[in-house]
C-alpha cells in the first residue's frame, strides 16, 4: 500500500475518497525516563535509545493506520499526518498517532 504525506500521488489518479484513517500507539514515558537515567549511547546531544522507541511508536501508529485503510479497500493513503503528545499524570504516556485518507486508485 502506497503511504504519503503528499495529497496525490504521481502517475496516479484517485477513483475514490474511502474516509478518514487514523492508527495511534500509546508508550509508557517512564520508559523514556529509566531510558534516560542508564543512556549510554548519547553523541552530540542525541539518543539512539529515545530515536529507536520513538521510531518503533511511529511505525506501529503507521501499520495501524494502515490496517484500517486496507479494512476499507484502500490501495492507499494519501495527506498522512504524524502526531506526538504527552498524555497521563506528570507526562507518563506518549502518543503518537498517525492520520490520512484512504483512497481507492483508478
Amino acid at each position: 500500500m502506497i503511504i504519503t504525506t503528499t495529497t496525490n500521488i504521481e502517475g496516479h489518479n484517485i477513483a475514490k475518497y474511502l474516509g478518514v484513517c487514523s492508527g495511534e500507539a500509546v508508550v509508557g514515558a517512564n520508559i523514556f525516563r529509566d531510558l534516560f537515567a542508564s543512556i549510554r549511547d548519547v553523541v552530540g546531544g542525541r539518543s539512539g535509545s529515545y530515536e529507536k522507541v520513538l521510531a518503533d511508536a511511529r511505525q506501529m501508529a503507521l501499520d495501524h493506520l494502515e490496517e484500517q485503510a486496507a479494512e476499507r479497500g484502500a490501495d492507499a493513503i494519501v495527506g498522512v499526518d504524524l502526531d506526538y503528545e504527552v498524555l497521563g499524570e506528570k507526562g507518563s504516556m506518549l502518543m503518537v498517532v498517525a492520520s490520512g485518507t484512504a483512497v481507492k486508485l483508478g
